[in-house]
């Protein structure tokens, strides 16, 4: 069985669709990430640039500390609607709830948070009738009307339909009119090796809601498929009257029970329509994104970067020193939710990651992240690099090593498992490494996981300061054999 690669790779789920003219728009969940939602742009549907972040002032995101990795912005649904885009999610932390935003241009800026405080739930949709009535429809499968421009709702929210019978979760609603009927788009059986898609239909937005006796009308459950835990779909139809469903799901690799380590990515499968139900193809191969690098030359950072609850002005500037990143420590390690972290979302399988590290007025280096308790990485500091793994509740420094005073390339490379065949070899094995010398140390992969550590990201490298101030000079990022 093939491989298909994901339209848009690596830590990016929950994708929801929209197309304007010729110009398809794209975004996803960012969770504890700041800045929140990526919006991406293309024509085709298959290759995708990101071309800002949805969320990118505090006034519109604020995540504390205290914000648990794997909460923040959940769901994201995009819609284009009287001349404007529409944005609505749900923000799981403090103070957080249902909330809309609005933009003329997609790329940004988007407007501050019109709260939604009578919506209940998470995973919210918008939909609007003929006569201009907004419906919004959440998780659970529980509708009720609002005003977007305000946030007021009307009535009270009832349930539309409960999904298919034993199957555990309904959520992640769309709603369309598609010719005479309304159709009403889930994922349920749960985000793991068990999500699904079901559909069903109704002559008015607010139902009553006949299922397909289809459903689900795309599971990847119970099969040996490359692609699994499929599900959180969206629709579009392309100017040529073609119809597309964008999805996400995951790669999982080594033995049993199967590890994925970049997360839920976005796929893509071409949608028929037989007697008035939609009936998905198979998995359409993206094209690769490839090797990046940044020298931090410009005076802002690239859309793809990403720190952890928050990024404040004075911990993160490329403005101190030219053509370098400076990072100022807050929290000590990346055990604490404060860290000064800078990473971007891993997006293949096997990659090399190398920084210029600075160390000479503080500790900082390059890291593998999937959350406080689930990290690699490699630090510079006081004449020395060490090597250090979390994996639940133990931390460990694993290699050390003296290095000479001044600047250092810190090197981490995902490779192949070292024991392959074995079904209970790990999906990768992730080295690290001061270049120009010996690996320091190969650690199993499976740890960085998510079916290890839980949650719903995915890795991201980067770096970070643990004390003082440090500076980077360039990052890049490698796609290896």
């Amino acid at each position: 069985m093939s491989n298909p690669h994901p339209v848009i790779a690596g830590f990016h789920p929950d994708p929801s669709i929209c197309r304007v003219g010729d110009d398809y728009y794209l975004v996803c969940s960012s969770f504890e990430y700041f800045p929140g939602v990526p919006v991406f742009h293309s024509r085709d549907l298959v290759r995708w640039t990101q071309i800002g972040n949805a969320l990118e002032r505090p006034s519109q995101l604020r995540l504390s500390s205290g914000t648990l990795s794997s909460a923040g912005v959940y769901a994201p649904t995009l819609r284009h609607h009287d001349g404007r885009f529409w944005l609505i999610v749900t923000v799981v932390a403090d103070g957080g709830g249902n909330m809309l935003f609005t933009a003329t241009d997609p790329a940004g800026p988007w407007s501050d948070p019109i709260r939604l405080p009578g919506v209940p739930g998470i995973d919210p949709d918008l939909a609007w009738d003929d006569d201009g009535t907004c419906w919004c429809t959440v998780a659970g499968i529980v509708q009720v009307r609002i005003d977007p421009r305000t946030g007021e709702t009307f009535g009270e929210p009832h349930k539309l339909w409960s999904g298919t019978p034993g199957a555990a979760a309904p959520e992640a609603p769309h709603l369309y009119r598609i010719g005479d009927y309304w159709y009403l788009l889930i994922a349920e059986g749960g985000t793991e090796r068990g999500h699904g898609v079901s559909i069903a239909r109704g002559p008015a937005p607010d139902g009553p809601f006949e299922p397909c006796p289809a459903n689900p009308i795309l599971t990847h459950r119970s099969t040996g498929h490359p692609v699994q835990n499929t599900g959180h779909a969206d629709l579009v139809q392309a100017p040529d009257g073609s119809w597309w469903m964008a999805f996400l799901g995951v790669r999982p690799g080594g033995g049993t029970p199967g590890w994925h380590v970049l997360g839920r990515e976005t796929f893509l499968a071409p949608v028929t329509w037989e007697e008035g139900w939609p009936v998905v193809g198979g998995i359409v191969s993206g094209s690769p994104s490839g090797s990046f690098m940044d020298d931090f030359d410009l005076a802002e950072l690239q859309a793809c970067w990403i720190s952890m609850r928050s990024r404040p002005a004075d911990l993160y500037t490329t403005k101190e020193r030219a053509g370098s990143l400076t990072l100022r420590a807050a929290g000590a390690s990346l055990d604490e939710h404060d860290v000064t972290f800078l990473g971007r979302r891993a997006q293949h399988l096997r990659w090399r990651a190398r920084t210029l590290i600075d160390s000479a007025q503080g500790r900082g280096g390059l890291a593998v992240r999937l959350d406080e308790h689930h990290h690699y990485e490699i630090e510079a500091g006081d004449g020395r690099v060490q090597v250090i793994a979390r994996i639940g509740s133990v931390r460990s420094v694993v290699a050390e090593q003296a290095v000479p005073a001044g600047p250092l390339v810190l090197a981490v490379q995902a490779g192949d498992p070292r024991s392959p065949g074995d079904p209970r070899s790990a999906p990768d094995t992730l080295s690290f490494s001061v270049e120009g010398s010996t690996v320091l140390a190969s650690l199993d992969g499976r740890f960085l996981s998510t079916e290890v550590a839980g949650g719903f990201t995915g890795r991201v490298i980067g770096m970070y300061a643990a004390t003082g101030t440090v500076h980077f000079d360039w990052f890049d990022y490698e796609v290896t054999p």
